[in-house]
């Protein structure tokens, strides 16, 4: 074998590994946490603009979202709140600290599992960081016992 043909294979090889590595790098969360590489697509959501509900359809029942708390819908990137009674609000699911989506909303507040920041079922403003910017008010609608995305 001459030099040049082990030179050029030592290349390839360290090429494809680079490569290698690069790929298995990207395929790696922004926030280094499951979550992120859960939602896919959504963990790259840009957390400035809140990430886009998708519109239309109906969400669920006024009787299914308690005074005080809330309900996440991951799939419409939407959370549905009641701060007071006969009162409902919708905001971005999407946290706007890494864009990640919230999990639950208990004790007044919307809770993101990646980092723990905390928005308020009342204005969606920031109770806790390490956000530092409130999730976007969503529109909705609610016509009799029915809520959809506006």
């Amino acid at each position: 074998m001459r030099q040049n043909d082990r030179t050029t294979r030592r290349a390839v090889i360290a090429g494809v590994g680079t490569g290698g590595l690069l790929t298995v790098l990207a395929a790696c969360g922004a926030s280094g946490d499951t979550t992120a590489t859960e939602q896919g697509a959504d963990a790259s959501a840009a957390p400035s603009s809140g990430g886009a509900p998708s519109a239309g359809g109906a969400l669920t029942s006024t009787a299914d979202i308690p005074v005080g708390g809330g309900k996440v819908f991951p799939d419409r990137k939407v959370v549905v709140v009641q701060p007071e009674e006969g009162t409902f609000k919708g905001y971005t699911a999407v946290c706007t600290h890494q864009g990640c989506t919230v999990q639950d909303v208990r004790d007044g507040s919307i809770v993101c599992p990646c980092h723990m920041s905390t928005f308020s079922v009342t204005d969606g403003s920031v109770q806790k960081g390490p956000a530092t910017q409130p999730l976007a008010e969503v529109p909705i609608t609610v016509s009799g016992d029915r809520i959809t995305l506006a």
